[in-house]
Parts: structure tokens; sequence; C-alpha cells
């Protein structure tokens, strides 16, 4: 299958000198480190995809982040193109057999089977149209038959002055409209655990897990910090944790990229993370323990000072990536254990929902100490929210909460005592 790697790009120039091609190095332009660049199963590179992307980390200067987004659309695109032994150049005269044809039909049914999100599938069918747009554009792709047919759609926007302008959008017959399923949802479309659950997954992590994924997933829990930024935590982070002036019982611990060392967040956001001094002991004890100094001995330099190592001594995630293949497949084993217990909420449990459950309950804590406009700016700075449009999600989450039990503790009175009804009239 194809996979995605990062390399360290630094920008040359081709100089053609007595008959030879020479590469000079641009002395002017930045080195860019972590440029994502995606390679076929047989070990051949995607030249046209790569160069792509080079051009977008270069020529574009756009953010490291954006540019290692839109891999990942052309990555699940590469890894579609060679499961289903599809060519990226095949545009025959038949419509549906055209590889953007079909591949939009596969987003679609992935989409409907919940296997990927609405946004995910609109958003990797858009960075795959401007990758060929592109390949036109540059006379890399010229096939015989068009790819797509054009079409312009006008949109009429209203400016803060009650101004009215319109915008002529060009799009085409192969985008995917954004259909966001209904309901309430919060961070990543995902919902918080139970207390009861929570209880469970923590203890089954203990028993059959490692003991660096329990600590994940415990500091998950009561933290809310995101997997990127757990997995760049160091030693120094902690050592350096503030007494909060609050309570002797609460620390702070700084991070993002303005903290020292950096630790990695979303959006490079600094600020600092509320955690308990027990957590916080049971996090350093484990620091210096033989489990975590045996890991840190096979660790490079660069990482030896990271609290969380896999058993190889690399990262469990790449920094500024929020996603852990390592924790992936530590929380398929775990589901796989909690189908066999029999414990439920197992069954689609993601990393993921470590954050928004510790985020709800601090919602629901704030909420009872000092009311929904207090808990906004509580809940907002602790989980380190660019905006509070994201906040506000859990406290409309949290305060319809009540309003949803007495509806089904309501509902089921009046189910028995109709059906009670019912049973005496027989």
């Amino acid at each position: 299958m194809a996979r995605q790697e990062y390399i360290q790009f630094t920008p040359h120039r081709a100089l053609v000198q007595y008959g030879k091609v020479e590469w000079s190095k641009l002395s002017a332009s930045r080195i860019i480190d972590g440029l994502p660049q995606i390679f076929w199963s047989n070990g051949s590179p995607w030249r046209e995809a790569n160069l792509w992307l080079m051009l977008q980390a270069t020529q574009g200067k756009k953010d490291p982040a954006t540019v290692k987004s839109k891999c990942a659309s052309i990555y699940a695109y590469s890894k579609w193109l060679e499961g289903t032994g599809t060519d990226w150049r095949d545009f025959p005269i038949k419509e549906s057999e055209r590889c953007l044809v079909k591949y939009r039909g596969f987003l679609i049914r992935s989409r409907k089977s919940t296997y990927i999100a609405p946004s995910t599938t609109s958003q990797r069918m858009r960075v795959v149209i401007q990758f060929y747009r592109w390949l036109r554009h540059n006379s890399l792709l010229s096939p015989e038959w068009p790819m797509w047919r054009e079409s312009f759609i006008n949109v009429k926007i209203n400016n803060s002055f009650g101004l009215e302008r319109t915008l002529t959008v060009n799009t085409t017959s192969l985008s995917i409209p954004n259909k966001s399923s209904v309901g309430e949802k919060l961070e990543d479309g995902l919902f918080p655990v139970s207390e009861q659950d929570r209880k469970k997954i923590l203890d089954l992590a203990a028993e059959c897990c490692p003991r660096e994924i329990h600590l994940l997933l415990l500091t998950g829990f009561f933290t809310g910090m995101r997997i990127q930024t757990l997995a760049s935590l160091t030693i120094q982070t902690l050592e350096a944790a503030v007494e909060d002036p609050a309570t002797p019982e609460l620390y702070r611990i700084a991070v993002g990229p303005g903290a020292f060392p950096p630790v990695s967040t979303k959006n490079g956001v600094t600020g600092h993370i509320w955690i308990t001094k027990a957590l916080l002991s049971e996090l350093l004890s484990y620091c210096y323990s033989t489990d975590r100094i045996l890991r840190e001995s096979k660790a490079s330099k660069h990482n030896k000072n990271l609290v969380f190592l896999t058993k190889h001594g690399n990262p469990y995630a790449d920094r500024d990536k929020d996603r852990s293949p390592a924790i992936n497949v530590a929380m398929h084993t775990l589901r796989a254990v909690g189908k066999q217990r029999g414990i439920s909420v197992l069954n689609t449990f993601k990393f993921h929902q470590t954050r928004c459950t510790f985020a709800t309950d601090l919602t629901r804590l704030a909420i009872n100490a000092g009311g929904a406009i207090h808990a906004i700016g509580i809940v907002k700075d602790a989980l380190l929210h660019k905006d509070e449009s994201t906040t506000i999600k859990y406290i409309k989450f949290v305060e319809r909460t009540p309003i949803k039990i007495s509806m089904a503790n309501a509902f089921t009175k009046a189910f028995f005592e109709a059906a009670n009804s019912d049973a005496s009239n027989v």
C-alpha cells in the first residue's frame, strides 16, 4: 500500500554549466522540515503529487499544517488508487469509468456508512480537484476527454455595513457538498463518556495495556490535552508546573510554542493546562521509573526528554500532528478486549473522547459553581479554544442534558401507564 513520509527539504536551483546540470542551494530560501511526500507500494515516488506538495510549501507560502492536511487528502486518494488498481490518469470516454468519478462515488459511500465525516469527504474531493487543476494547467496531464464539467455560481454576501456584493464561484460536477448530520455535536463530532464508562475504560487499560497507554488515557480524561500535546510533553514541562493560587491541589503547566520548552498545540496556541496535584505526582513518578528509563535509552537525543515514548524510543506522534498510529493500534487492541468483556462503550471509543469527556465534566462543574457566563471563560482557557464558539457547544450540551433526562423520565412514565392501561382492558 502507498505510504506517506516526511523529509527535510532544502530548496536548490538547477544551473547548467559546461554542459552539466549542477544544483545550487538557495541561501535566501528557508529549509522545510517535515515536507510530506507520497510513495507507491513498490517504493517509487508519486513525482507529480510530490512536486505539487513541494510547490505548495515553497511558492504558495502556506502554513506547514495546511500542506500536511492537503497531503493527507492526496495520500488517501493514492491508497484508494492502489487498493482498487485504478490509474490516476484514466479518463475513458465513459464518464462513470473515469478515476475521479469512481473516487467521488467511493467517498460518498464512505460518508453514508459514517466511515469518514462529511467535512472530510468534501475536503478530500476538493483537494484532489485542486491537484488535477494544477496538473492540467502545467500540461502534466492532458486527457482526451474532460475530467469534469465546470459551472459558475453567484453567491450574494452582505457585509457589516449592509452592502450587498456578489461573488462568482467556480465549481465542478465532482464537488461534494458538506452535508453535516443533524444534531448537537462537540469537537470532531464525538460525544463524552459517562463516569461509569470512564472507570471501565481506565480499569481495562490498566489491566491489558502498557502503562504508557493507561497514563495517556488517564491524562487525557483529566486534563483534556490532545494527542499532539500529550506526545510532546517533556519532563521539564512537568517539573516547571506552578501551583494554582486558588487551590494547592491544582497546578498549571505551560504549553504551546511560547512555552519553555515548547509543547505542541493545535493552531500554535500558547497557554496553561490545569492538572491535579495527584496526577502530576503520578506522571513525575513515572518519568523516573525503570520502564521509562529503558525507553529513554533507545530514544534519539532530541526525544530523550519526552514523557511518553514507545517501546522503541519514538514519540507517540509527530510534532504538530494530532494523530498517532501507535495510539490507534493500542485503541484497536483495547476495543477488541472490551468487546470480548462485553464493555459496549469501547465498541466505538476513540482516544479524542477523553478530551470532550473532560470538557463536559469541567463545564458542568463551572455552570454549577458560577453559571454559564463564567463557565465560558473557564472552559475556553482550560481547553485552549481559539474562539468561544467551540466552548459554547459544551455549554449548550450540558444545559440540555437535564432537559433530555426529564423528557426521558416523563415519556417512560407515560409509556408504562399506557401499557398498564392496555393490560387492564384485556
